[in-house]
């Protein structure tokens, strides 16, 4: 049973997730729901079982002291919700966890049971894959839902994925089943730099989250963040002549796909993020677009495998997503 009586009503409430796990390269997801838990204070609310959803041997409990005193954290799901200000104050109830190992029908049941009885208006659903993306461009950050009428009113895409899917794919086809409406943002880590953390697909995620809903999210540091990470990747590809030949086959046809896109909705949208913070000074193996985890790393500390010459000319669409 869902009790949430020290729960008070909420305004407007959207529901934003991340799971740990094949849906999460990077940690992006996962970072990002943290980073609005931390910056705006969020209270939990409520924890699923960890006994219902989770392996102990896959994920296991972690002890630690406290007064003196032993004590174990279980690896679960937890739910808490934060205010937005602003002139148009709203909720977000955010769900944090890691990717149940068992009985998932049951799990995204009891997320959805929650979402009903706090009046969940729209969930959105946060993940990261890995893809064929340099990380010299902005990430791309793919927007979908199963609902056509949704994707119309949103500009999202409405998908036509088929193939392996993660807790991500499994909760939005549940919320579709339910009548409620849900959106997956997903952002492409590079497979060739997959450790985590990856601070600029977290920004990236959490930029995208705010054009969908529109407010204005703290960002603290981690613009700075984002910038020392690609600086730090830049300096290990220049070390390797033919990771920098592949980076830079990665980045043409990139160019190459986008150049209809140098337009003027992605400027105007750039230009509208800029207006809505001018005037405020901020605080201080994962799935891939193919289904597998790429061909090499950089990250790889069993040896360097030298990455195929992709072709230079044409090329399939490297930054779909799985939902």
């Amino acid at each position: 049973m869902i009790e949430l009586e020290g729960v008070p009503e909420l305004i407007d409430p959207v529901m934003v997730a991340a799971f740990e796990g094949w849906n999460d390269a990077g940690d992006a997801a996962s970072t990002a729901v943290a980073h609005l838990d931390r910056e705006w204070k969020g209270d939990v609310f409520a924890a699923l079982d960890a006994e219902d959803y989770y392996d102990f041997q896959v994920n296991r409990p972690t002890v630690f002291m406290e007064a003196g005193v032993r004590k174990i954290t279980w690896p679960t799901t937890r739910l808490s919700v934060v205010r937005v200000g602003g002139e148009k104050p709203r909720d977000l109830v955010l769900v944090r966890g890691i990717e149940p190992s068992m009985r998932w029908r049951s799990f995204c049941n009891e997320l959805l049971g929650f979402a009903h009885e706090l009046g969940v208006e729209l969930v959105v659903i946060l993940g990261a894959l890995l893809g064929d993306t340099p990380h010299t461009r902005p990430v791309p950050i793919s927007g979908t839902t199963s609902d056509a009428d949704l994707a119309r009113r949103m500009d999202l895409e409405e998908t036509k994925y088929e193939g392996p899917t993660g807790i991500v794919g499994v909760l939005q086809e549940a919320c579709a089943h339910a009548g409620v409406p849900a959106v997956s943002l997903w952002a492409a880590v590079p497979h060739y730099v997959s450790q985590p953390p990856n601070p600029k697909a977290t920004l990236a995620l959490l930029n995208r989250l705010e054009d969908l809903l529109d407010l204005r999210i703290p960002l603290g540091e981690l613009p700075e963040d984002a910038r020392a990470w690609q600086l730090g990747v830049d300096q290990l590809a220049a070390e390797d002549s033919e990771v920098a030949d592949y980076v830079q086959t990665l980045e043409e046809a990139r160019d190459t796909a986008e150049l209809p896109e140098a337009s003027g909705e992605a400027i105007a949208r750039e230009f509208e993020r800029y207006l809505r913070r001018r005037d405020v000074s901020p605080p201080g193996g994962h799935a891939t677009a193919e289904g597998d985890t790429g061909p090499f790393r950089l990250d790889n500390p069993g040896g360097r495998q030298r990455p195929p010459k992709p072709p230079r000319s044409g090329g399939e669409d490297e930054d779909s997503s799985e939902d």
